[in-house]
């Protein structure tokens, strides 16, 4: 159960010094017990309240790190603090790994790596990708799945993860890529001992699957006596509604009661054979609550649509994903080029820049900012209006880049124009409503 502020400031010196930032002891116990400072604020606490408040004052759920720096990037996850993302946030994107398994052939093998590696897309300005892959050892043989996790490794640069309840593979499989610190599952009843052994061994976070929330607990518990803390936890469902059941228990546990033995992130893996069904499934886990999934589709419209799904889930709605406000080339622009006006909202700016693009007319765009809002939205709340976009023109020094004096701005704002025109000097020209209506428009009023 997790300590209350006065818990807390029982604990504390009482010095009342004020050099953590708060005015009084209580006041930083407060602070402490919502989770809007940290311990290491107190210059004078004491050891003994250090070891006390330390464990308290841990995150309800373990933050593990996934891969290392030679990998394509390293993953982290777990260290999330709410049932709901509208209570704070979501802090870390569940990971996503593809499965290979080491009984493909060398060609099905070489096949299915060229189509891992692809699976990296561009949208609206970011980077989706999956982040791991999974080497199961479906062979049995350890040598065999020693030889294709040192392929995969060779051939890709996501972060490893290595599949087997034999203790022997896994030791074997390590010991070819133990460079690259892969994630080791799995930690069983009957050979957790021997898997930690290895993990501790190279600091490779381990995968604990148990049967069940209460022997998965358990197990866990006995796990973490063994000094090894970086765990992800398996239950072993695999049914969709038992894995639902069981990642929302574990989740509500860790949140709610601080219960710690599952306190650390969580794994879903996917069974459907239907890449479409698949994907499906692995949405509900993307979404309530697990922390990684091990998926088997490598088809791109299937995984980008999961990635799509993850990137609007863990975005912190209070912080809307928006471009810098600068001037933005679309192709190569002369000084007869048109200049458009939007806003720096991410998915706006992008769309039209792709039909900007679409024209085939170089071009500038000139996104505003309105703290990444969309037209509509900032102009309802006075973000984007005649003078702000004069102002932005302005600082950002347009009439450098250009001859004319001619701006578009959105059909739906046409109502700015007037102020705009009286602000800037420009003369203003009314774009259409859809940016969809972009290339017809400027083909109109530019196409030579």
């Amino acid at each position: 159960m997790a300590l209350t502020g006065l818990d807390i400031f029982k604990l504390l010196p009482k010095t009342n010094c004020g050099e953590c930032g708060v005015p009084t002891c209580l006041a930083f116990a407060m602070a402490l017990a919502a989770g809007k400072t940290s311990l290491e604020a107190c210059p004078h606490v004491s050891e003994e309240a250090k070891e006390t408040l330390g464990a308290a004052a841990a995150p309800p759920i373990r933050l593990v790190t996934l891969g290392t720096e030679a990998d394509d990037h390293r993953i982290e996850i777990g260290d999330e603090q709410v049932l709901f993302r509208h209570d704070k946030t979501f802090y870390h994107p569940c990971a996503i790994a593809v499965e290979v398994r080491d009984d493909l052939s060398d060609a099905d093998l070489e096949a299915r790596l060229d189509k891992i590696n692809g699976l990296v897309f561009e949208r609206v300005g970011l980077e989706y990708k999956i982040d791991l892959v999974a080497v199961t050892n479906a062979s049995g043989d350890a040598a065999r799945f020693a030889a294709a996790a040192k392929k995969v490794a060779d051939s890709t640069k996501f972060a490893l993860m290595l599949v087997s309840e034999d203790a022997g593979a896994l030791r074997e499989a390590l010991e070819a890529v133990a460079a690259r610190r892969p994630v080791l599952a799995w930690a069983t009843e009957a050979n957790h001992e021997e898997v930690v052994a290895l993990a501790k061994q190279k600091g490779c976070p381990v995968v604990i699957k148990g049967d069940g929330l209460d022997k998965t607990a358990e197990l866990a518990d006995k796990v973490s006596k063994m000094d090894h803390k970086d765990l992800i936890l398996d239950t072993g469902a695999r049914e969709t509604a038992r894995v639902l059941a069981d990642l929302v228990h574990m989740r509500r546990l860790a949140i709610k009661k601080r219960f710690r033995p599952l306190g650390y992130p969580t794994i879903a893996f996917t069974t459907e054979e239907d890449p479409q069904a698949e994907m499906m499934q692995a949405a509900t886990y993307v979404a309530k609550y697990a922390s990684m999934i091990v998926i088997r589709a490598v088809g791109r419209p299937e995984v980008l649509s999961l990635l799509t799904w993850r990137q609007n889930v863990y975005t912190d709605p209070q912080k809307p994903i928006q471009v810098q406000s600068k001037v933005y080339e679309v192709g190569e622009p002369g000084r007869d080029a048109p200049v458009y006006i939007t806003t720096n909202f991410s998915l706006t700016y992008y769309t039209v820049e792709g039909e900007v693009a679409a024209s085939k007319i170089p071009s500038y765009i000139i996104p505003v900012d309105t703290d990444g809002t969309s037209v509509l939205t900032a102009w309802a709340a006075g973000k984007f209006t005649g003078e702000s976009i004069a102002e932005t023109m302005k600082n950002l020094d347009i009439e450098s880049k250009v001859d004319h004096r001619e701006v578009v701005i959105p059909g739906f704002v046409a109502v700015l124009s007037g102020k705009l025109q009286e602000a800037s000097g420009w003369k203003v020209l009314v774009g259409p409503r859809e940016a969809a209506g972009i290339p017809a428009f400027a083909k109109e009023k530019f196409g030579k």
